[in-house]
């Protein structure tokens, strides 16, 4: 039999249903770190980051990454002269072109905020500025004295050191409430976490090629 009773009332589920999931407040979901997972933010919360486009971190960040990759560069120009291994030089130019453009990126990014231009060489006059895995002068010192394979391992110990600093210095980012949520940061940091940790893994099995 056909029941009318039952028919009036579905409508009005289905209209109420309807007005539930419409009164219900957009979920809004922050991207985590990368390797880490995202979060839901309350409205309050992202209306705060609304209004951030970057923080005093991402600009310490930027500023400190610059020093970073030029010593980066550094390294592999002593490279050039001191091994005769294929393998180092191809590794090596790849981290020279990906760095030099990055410190490009990270300049403009400063200047186009007004804010202060590193040249990359201030920790050679600033103790201080090393950023975590740099080199002071006196180990930048040994590794320019060494030639061939004793060259290698030390560049290759050096350098894995010098990306893992890298790492904390992005980790480190991420762990400042709202900073690393402007989209240039963001995308840099991640590629640097992805790009740095393979090379890593690279240059751990080429150190182990060498043997002791």
């Amino acid at each position: 039999m056909y029941n009318h009773a039952l028919v009036s009332v579905v409508p009005v589920a289905v209209n109420v249903f309807v007005v539930a999931v419409l009164a219900q407040p957009p979920v809004i979901i922050q991207p985590g770190a990368p390797g880490e997972p995202s979060k839901v933010l309350t409205p309050d919360q992202a209306t705060d980051l609304s209004q951030v486009q970057y923080t005093g971190a991402d600009i310490k960040f930027m500023q400190g990454m610059i020093g970073h990759h030029t010593q980066a560069l550094e390294m592999v120009a002593l490279l050039q002269t001191r091994t005769q291994n294929a393998d180092m030089k191809k590794m090596a130019e790849r981290i020279r072109i990906s760095q030099e453009d990055e410190i490009k990126m990270m300049q403009g990014w400063l200047a186009h905020r007004g804010q202060q231009v590193p040249t990359g060489k201030e920790h050679h006059t600033h103790a201080g500025m090393l950023m975590p895995g740099m080199l002071t002068e006196d180990e930048m010192k040994q590794l320019a004295d060494r030639t061939g394979v004793a060259f290698d391992k030390l560049f290759l110990e050096s350098m894995i050191r010098h990306h893992q600093g890298a790492l904390a210095m992005v980790k480190d980012l991420f762990a400042v409430p709202g900073a690393g949520q402007d989209s240039d940061i963001f995308a840099f940091a991640a590629d640097v976490e992805a790009d740095q940790s393979a090379e890593i893994a690279r240059m751990t099995a080429m150190r182990e090629e060498l043997g002791r």
